[in-house]
């Protein structure tokens, strides 16, 4: 228990730190942002980005991603961009890759202990400056590094003035909860929500994903005997991922780029099919060369798959050296949205799979905000609609036909139909601006109540007679 002044932090039961009195600090001016970050092809990796741009145009102190070793990521099966395609940050964002700890006798806990490590030592250096916000995206396994970390400090630190963000993603829930569910691995379960919602702030990246969050509470309330599902219901908010849409809206005005990116892999604008995302089963690609090959436009356009992932091979073996299928493996962030532009239409048809469910769809928000004249193709699966608001052209996931029907609908669109569908697919996806979805988050954080220590339980157990 840790117990400083009348007017400061104790620990709650919960394991979040309440306050006594006024609650110091409420100018956030620093960041820090534990997350799969650059080279790692993953949408949450440039909200993560994004997030630290818009803090750095805010002004704030100090901004850290920290991260993973280069080295361990490329001896990792993680999909990962060339180094050099990687978008330089700006001056003052700092991306820390704190080394593993210990010896071979600490087995996988070594780059846990760097990292967590590394937060402590980030939070002292951040206490001069003001109050800190550390977010983490990924609740396993960087929602208990952060919380080891806070509460480490806290227990130290003469002004503990941290607040913490959990982001839970789409494999968060679809892949770890979900495993230990099924496995009957209720405490496993268990740890991962109680860890969630011993941040000050839990948020979700879509409705679709808090849904699957409460469902997930639910099962292993009905197991255990908790409420989970209650108080998952009444803390956890949304926060959709942040994109920097100026990066996107200006392509437009940058007609001399989209064709150097079009020259340079040998497409002409407004003539090709393009998928860009990471390259596994989940995102449907098999359905889509299917699609293509009995569509209207086949061998009238070429079909173009940037992005790398597990199923690559297999695709590449399905396409079979077909030359109006093209693959590219090496797209930078800059050219992925010239690419976006310039495309007849951009198709992501994304579908559950037990292992994965889109929770969101970044991809899809980046191009309605590339413009241009291609529509968006995709499926109504998990968070998308939440994602396109519906400024697209759907088909039933995992339906080859209905796909193919799709692809020949958006071929025989009037370029009135194309702009006119275009304008307001961007109109909805300016929302996603990384200025305002960093301004939520701080607004949420700085007037949120902070609850009573008795009233923060981490979970609290049900009489076995209401349990039932």
């Amino acid at each position: 228990m840790v117990n400083f002044s009348e007017r400061g932090p104790v620990m709650a039961d919960s394991g979040k730190i309440a306050w006594r009195g006024e609650r110091p600090g409420e100018d956030i001016r620093n960041l820090i942002i534990v997350v799969r970050a650059d080279p790692i092809i993953c949408g949450h990796s440039t909200e993560a980005r994004n997030l630290a741009e818009a803090a750095h145009a805010l002004g704030f102190e100090n901004i850290h991603i920290v991260s993973y070793p280069i080295e361990t990521l490329e001896a990792s099966p993680l999909p990962l961009k060339p180094l050099d395609s990687v978008m330089p940050y700006s001056e003052g964002i700092q991306v820390d890759r704190p080394e593993p700890l210990g010896d071979y006798k600490v087995l996988d806990c070594r780059l846990l202990y760097g990292l967590s490590g590394h937060l402590v030592d980030l939070l002292y250096k951040c206490q001069a400056q003001g109050r800190t916000a550390l977010m983490d995206l990924y609740l396993v396994p960087h929602g208990q590094m952060v919380l080891s970390a806070v509460h480490s400090f806290a227990a130290t630190a003469n002004n503990p003035n941290v607040s913490t963000i959990a982001e839970a993603v789409g494999s968060d829930i679809t892949n770890v909860v979900s495993n230990a569910l099924k496995e009957q691995k209720f405490g496993a379960a268990q740890i991962v929500l109680s860890n969630y919602l011993r941040h000050d702030l839990p948020v979700a990246v879509s409705a679709y994903t808090k849904e699957l969050i409460v469902e997930s509470g639910r099962q292993v309330d009905e197991a255990l005997g908790t409420n989970f599902a209650p108080r998952l219901e009444d803390e956890v908010g949304i926060s959709y991922p942040a994109i920097d849409t100026s990066l996107y809206t200006s392509i437009e005005d940058r007609p001399d780029d989209v064709q150097a990116a079009l020259t340079k892999r040998g497409l002409t604008k407004d003539n090709f099919l393009l998928f860009l995302s990471r390259v596994v089963k989940a995102k449907g690609v098999d359905d889509l060369i299917e699609a293509y090959w009995h569509s209207d436009v086949y061998g009238q356009q070429p079909l173009v798959i940037c992005g790398t992932g597990i199923a690559l091979p297999e695709l590449k073996e399905m396409a079979a050296g077909d030359p109006n299928i093209l693959f590219f493996d090496d797209v930078s962030d800059d050219e992925k949205g010239l690419l976006m532009h310039a495309c007849s239409v951009y198709v992501f048809p994304s579908k559950p799979r037990p292992e994965f469910t889109e929770t969101f769809g970044i991809a899809v928000a980046e191009k309605m905000l590339a413009g241009g004249l291609g529509p968006v193709i995709t499926t109504r699966t998990g968070g998308i609609p939440e994602a396109t608001g519906g400024h697209c052209l759907e088909h039933e996931a995992g339906h080859v036909t209905d796909l193919r029907d799709r692809i020949n609908e958006a071929a025989r669109m009037s370029v009135e139909e194309k702009q006119a569908l275009a304008t307001r697919a961007r109109e909805y996806a300016m929302q996603f601006d990384r200025a305002e979805v960093l301004r939520k988050l701080l607004e949420r954080l700085r007037t949120s109540a902070v609850p009573q220590a008795e009233q923060r339980n981490a979970v609290s157990l049900v009489e076995p007679a209401e349990a039932g």
